[in-house]
């Protein structure tokens, strides 16, 4: 079983070491000790939790669509008739193509929240 150390599971999550120490104690996330002493989150309860937390944002939303990705919009290039969106969402970049009447009436610009909707019947999975 594959197991994380809290900063693992902390830049997984998208959260700070801090938050993932108050989920555990809080008995959010389950954790055991190493023979070091250390914390370590068991993948599965990793995996339980990251799961639940998407659970909540889905049934929030009113949508088909169930990758989405908050973050800060870091670049729009503006063509004729279409517009590059460039997103930050974490760790993860999305660059978009979008109308650019779309760029303009949701005035997408550096600095405004935005979250990326990727709706894919071709996903490539990769193991780091």
């Amino acid at each position: 079983m594959h197991t994380y150390r809290i900063g693992d599971a902390a830049a997984l999550l998208g959260v700070s070491a801090d938050t993932v120490r108050r989920l555990v104690d809080g008995g959010k996330i389950t954790a055991e000790r190493d023979r070091t002493g250390r914390r370590i989150i068991p993948g599965p309860a990793l995996a339980a939790y990251a799961r639940q937390l998407h659970r909540a944002e889905r049934d929030s939303m009113g949508s088909s669509a169930r990758n989405r990705f908050s973050g800060i919009v870091t670049d729009v290039i503006l063509g004729d008739v279409s517009a590059q969106v460039e997103i930050q969402a974490g760790a993860f970049r999305a660059v978009a193509m979008v109308s650019r009447e779309s760029a303009e009436e949701l005035k997408l610009e550096p600095g405004v929240p935005a979250v990326a909707v990727i709706k894919s019947t071709n996903v490539v999975v990769d193991r780091p």
